[in-house]
């Protein structure tokens, strides 16, 4: 009798464990959990070795510098970002949701080659978060950066491109070195929570307004 009311006992405390987790799932506090570990850029899988040619004007990383996109009503501080250990490319940390990320390794903005830029797409539980809006750019539309001390760089959108993560062409995102770009990254698509990822990345091209 005794062994069946600590069965019954154990029973009671399972049932009443899975009622507070099922209560949790439905609020959305695990899901948000989720959404904050996995919204991180995994833009585009490893990255190429990117330096730029030694015949390149150099452009100076300031601390201070912001990404300013009027017509989506962009203006946010670079932060200087490199590659995680598994060889996707890191997101800002200092304002993960408001700010945007340099990719350190190659040239910055303004400097001859392909600058590249990224930022979060939505905050933890769906909220906006700084390149929530980067999809509505269109061909001619203003990209600026703007640096402490120094003259403004006004860049023209080019195009924009949705790549899946392993089909993205890396070489013209990281590594053309034809003109002076900067492109913008960002996830798109929808969410598979089994990946923790988005299925698209939304790349916008960008080039120097002489």
């Amino acid at each position: 009798m005794q062994t069946l009311r600590s069965y019954k006992y154990v029973f009671t405390c399972m049932f009443i464990l899975l009622l507070v987790l099922c209560s949790l799932l439905l609020s959305g506090w695990i899901n948000g959990q989720l959404f904050q570990i996995s919204r991180s850029a995994r833009p585009l899988g490893s990255l190429p070795d990117n330096t730029p040619s030694q015949n390149s004007r150099t452009v100076t990383y300031r601390p201070g510098g912001h990404l300013i996109i009027p017509t989506i009503g962009i203006n946010a501080p670079i932060e200087p970002v490199g590659v995680l250990a598994d060889g996707n490319l890191a997101v800002p940390t200092q304002k993960p949701w408001e700010g945007v990320g340099w990719y350190r390794y190659g040239p910055y903005p303004g400097d001859q080659g392909s600058a590249v830029i990224d930022g979060h797409l939505d905050r933890p539980g769906g909220g906006a978060a700084v390149f929530w809006k980067l999809r509505n750019l269109h061909s001619g539309d203003s990209v600026m950066v703007v640096n402490p001390g120094e003259k403004l760089l006004q860049f023209r959108v080019l195009k924009m491109k949705y790549y899946t993560p392993d089909n993205a062409p890396l070489h013209a995102i990281f590594d053309n070195r034809t003109g002076t770009f900067l492109n913008l990254i960002t996830c798109a698509g929808n969410w598979i929570p089994s990946q923790h990822q988005t299925t698209l990345r939304l790349v916008i091209y960008t080039v120097l307004v002489e």
